[in-house]
């Protein structure tokens, strides 16, 4: 008679374990993000002249590599944060041109195509879109070497 209670307590504990397992995986959103990931690994020599921009806080530049390039922002002295250039509002990329900076404000980054703007800063929209901008992983070694990855 306990052994039937104690397995029909456990059955009971599955059951509900389950029921909040499926409820939890009905009610997420599963969109992806519109930008397709592509494998990317690249080490930038910031002792080069074309990467100059990023050896000072609040610099930036573009590098090679992704869908339409990356843009690399340095938000402090160790902190470097990386964006594809493609924009999440053109998830087919049929713009000819990748996000660029807003020539009044270089922390605002525009789509030329669908005038979405996001922020260089954290890649956030900030208009004319409902999606962030792609963000790569960045390792710095604390001297020239930058790695962009993801």
């Amino acid at each position: 008679m306990v052994l039937e209670k104690l397995l029909s307590m456990r059955l009971v504990k599955l059951q509900f374990i389950f029921l909040l397992l499926l409820v939890s995986f009905a009610c997420k959103k599963n969109k992806s993000h519109p930008i397709t990931s592509v494998p990317i690994d690249i080490t930038v020599d910031m002792s080069l002249p074309s990467y100059n921009d990023i050896s000072s806080v609040g610099g930036w530049c573009y590098v090679n590599g992704g869908i339409k390039g990356i843009i690399v922002y340095r938000q402090s002295y160790d902190v470097f944060v990386a964006f594809e250039r493609q924009s999440p509002e053109d998830p087919e990329n049929t713009c000819a041109s990748g996000l660029v900076p807003n020539a009044d404000n270089f922390l605002q980054l525009d789509d030329p195509c669908s005038n979405a703007r996001f922020s260089l800063y954290d890649g956030s929209p900030i208009s004319g879109s409902d999606w962030g901008l792609r963000k790569y992983e960045t390792i710095w070694d604390g001297s020239n070497l930058l790695r962009i990855l993801n």
